[in-house]
């Protein structure tokens, strides 16, 4: 092992960290972030795409079985677990979004909960949370080796890429590998990193986090068996650099029993989504209901029929500039779509996204009338982008709105009476009352619970499949 290289500080960091090192405040975002997961994941077991990978993934047998979200007496391999699970998260593209670009929790959680299921002796909760830590920490990390990586992104789809990453290093520890086996696994599972963004807006997609619990999981799993990897993975431009043009690998501090450690889930907050649809859409969302209620509050009366032109001015991302969706996928990464459906209904909601919203005549007849702009001060980043919205009438008249910052942005994240209101709205649609209090409860009482094994026996539930 080369002494002093990055691969190394790595290892040694995901093999060190110990509860002690958690600080109130890494906890309680976490908390959110593991609530929120939880609620999109039960929320995405009802799609098409969770389906067909669970007919899938069923075909394969193990000794050990973790639970299928949602599907009581449905078990799989641990790792096939992760995979379902992880595709549930995404399927909706309603889970959380940092900065620099990824959806830190979908990769990580389905990974650490089907794990932690099949130990001889349960973690306790804060266990769990720093198992689940260490995974986002490894992501935050080496998302801020490249300058590339801060931008919305062109080539590889994030999740695909540091969300393996994540994974191999939250079962690394939750497993208690020693630093020399953390790094061979960090090195087994940057061969199972990467995804191509040509599959956004496809039923593809979702299988990026997937493939990211269960390839971070498996690489734990081979690594424990002592299979080997470079021991210089991050520090190479042939290794983990291969992802970006632009990567400078620092190494992580210095980790002992008893230092202070900072996350950087203390710096950068984490953002929430209110409705099911790349992060990108939630500025058009927002401005388009501010003009909306500027247009009818001038003209109460007035017909949607009469806006004659809708400019809108983003920042230029081919792949979510969909004038025309035909498919929910689509649709969810539409400028366009997301933009009329706010201007039509005062909102956007896991509805808009149903074949009988998206085939509306009013819609189809106001998707032609959009427009895109993009002005060059416009950043393709989602901490420095905006969007402003420009609607002209048949008479002449002209209503505008810019949204600089959404409501659920890490600049202004949701109140923890919205996060938890989201959470119900998702998990009632799979779980009784009852069982989705029980959730709450837990995650809320994590850091003080011995035995944490209830949070997947809740998930387990299931009014229809009961």
């Amino acid at each position: 092992m080369p002494l002093g290289s990055f691969t190394e500080s790595f290892g040694a960091a995901v093999s060190s960290l110990n509860t002690s090192h958690l600080t109130d405040e890494v906890i309680r975002r976490s908390k959110r972030m593991i609530l929120d997961t939880l609620g999109v994941g039960l929320l995405g077991t009802s799609t098409p795409v969770f389906n067909t990978v669970l007919q899938c993934s069923q075909r394969q047998q193990a000794l050990e079985d973790s639970k299928v979200w949602g599907r009581p007496g449905l078990s799989l391999p641990p790792q096939y677990a992760a995979f379902v699970n992880g595709v549930a998260v995404h399927s909706m593209d309603f889970d959380d979004t940092w900065h620099p670009a990824t959806h830190p929790s979908g990769a990580v959680l389905p990974a650490v909960l089907a794990l932690a299921e099949t130990l001889p002796v349960k973690p306790s909760g804060l266990e769990l949370l720093l198992a689940f830590n260490v995974g986002i920490e490894v992501q935050g990390r080496l998302l801020r080796f490249s300058k590339e990586a801060h931008n919305i992104p062109k080539r590889f789809h994030p999740p695909a890429v540091v969300g393996v990453m994540g994974s191999v290093a939250a079962t690394a520890k939750l497993l208690g590998l020693s630093a020399a086996q953390s790094i061979a696994a960090l090195a087994i599972a940057c061969s199972s990193a990467g995804a191509p963004m040509a599959n956004a807006a496809t039923q593809t997609k979702p299988l990026h986090m997937g493939n990211a619990a269960r390839g971070g999981l498996e690489a734990t799993q081979l690594a424990l068996l002592s299979l080997e990897g470079n021991t210089q993975i991050l520090d190479l431009e042939s290794g983990f650099g291969a992802f970006y043009p632009d990567y400078v690998p620092h190494p992580l501090a210095e980790v002992t029993p008893t230092s202070h450690y900072r996350w950087v889930l203390e710096d950068q907050n984490i953002a929430q989504k209110r409705f099911p649809a790349h992060l990108g859409m939630h500025w058009v969302a927002d401005a388009a209901i501010e003009a909306r209620a500027k247009f009818l509050d001038k003209c109460p009366n007035a017909d949607l029929s009469q806006i004659k032109k809708i400019t809108l001015r983003v920042p230029t991302s081919r792949y979510v500039d969909c004038p025309l969706p035909v498919s929910e996928h689509q649709a969810r990464h539409s400028f366009q779509f997301n933009c009329c459906t706010a201007l039509l209904d005062g909102e956007v909601t896991v509805e808009s996204f149903s074949k009988s919203q998206m085939n509306r005549s009013a819609l189809k007849e106001m998707l032609l009338k959009v427009q895109l702009e993009n002005p060059q001060d416009n950043h393709s980043s989602f901490e420095k982008m905006y969007c402003e919205i420009a609607v002209e009438t048949t008479q002449g008249e002209m209503f505008t709105a810019r949204c600089n910052t959404f409501y659920g942005h890490w600049r202004k994240p949701l109140s923890h009476e919205d996060l938890v209101r989201k959470f119900r709205a998702n998990a009632s649609t799979v779980l009784r009352a009852e069982v989705v209090e029980g959730i709450i409860y837990t995650v809320d009482h994590l850091d003080t619970n011995q035995d944490c094994s209830m949070l997947w026996s809740y998930m387990h539930f299931n009014n229809t499949f009961e």
